[in-house]
């Protein structure tokens, strides 16, 4: 059965962006870009909320982000080669190839997903992740804690969810990023 991990990019002090919507502190620097590359080839299937996917789509959208570095054109081929699931209310349509616009997260199919999936799955996204982490669908927290305080914002895990987890797997890099790893216990 495919895992289902979900992946953010996180201040010290929990957050993806900070209060004014800024997330510029986030952009991984050539050493953590490479190791996400990596650690993203597995990933078969996205699931995103609205504004995941809108920030995400430019990996198809934006050309420019493809031609910045090889890292960069590494990551966005990587990203449009994998199915895409966008779980809105509000979304007319979907932009990019391979992505399918669903108005809820349904459980049972994630579940369904998981168990006929060649390939893993990955939930982006703090308010669709709090939804699969509530429903226990997360088997893996892939988080990458850069070295600011952001003081407030949008926090990167969900609130009123006891999950105890296992360390699988970190990693320190030059620019003091750390890559924490772990396992969602039963």
């Amino acid at each position: 059965m495919a895992q289902l991990s979900y992946t953010a990019i996180a201040s010290l002090d929990g957050f993806i962006e900070d209060e004014g919507g800024r997330f510029d502190w986030a952009e991984p620097e050539a050493e953590v870009h490479a190791f996400i590359n990596d650690r993203q080839r597995h990933v078969g299937t996205y699931l995103y909320g609205r504004r995941m996917y809108e920030v995400m789509a430019g990996w198809e959208t934006d050309p420019s982000l493809a031609t910045a570095s090889p890292l960069m054109r590494d990551f966005a081929e990587i990203w449009q080669a994998a199915e895409k699931v966008v779980f809105s209310t509000t979304l007319d349509r979907v932009v990019t190839a391979h992505t399918r616009l669903e108005r809820t997260l349904e459980p049972e199919a994630i579940r369904r997903m998981k168990a006929s999936a060649t390939r893993d799955l990955a939930v982006s996204g703090p308010g669709l992740a709090t939804h699969a982490f509530r429903a226990g669908l997360v088997d893996e927290l892939d988080l990458y804690l850069v070295p600011i305080l952001v003081g407030g914002g949008k926090r990167a895990l969900p609130s009123q969810v006891l999950q105890r987890l296992e360390l699988l797997d970190q990693v320190r890099f030059d620019s003091g990023v750390v890559h924490v790893r772990y396992r969602v216990l039963p």
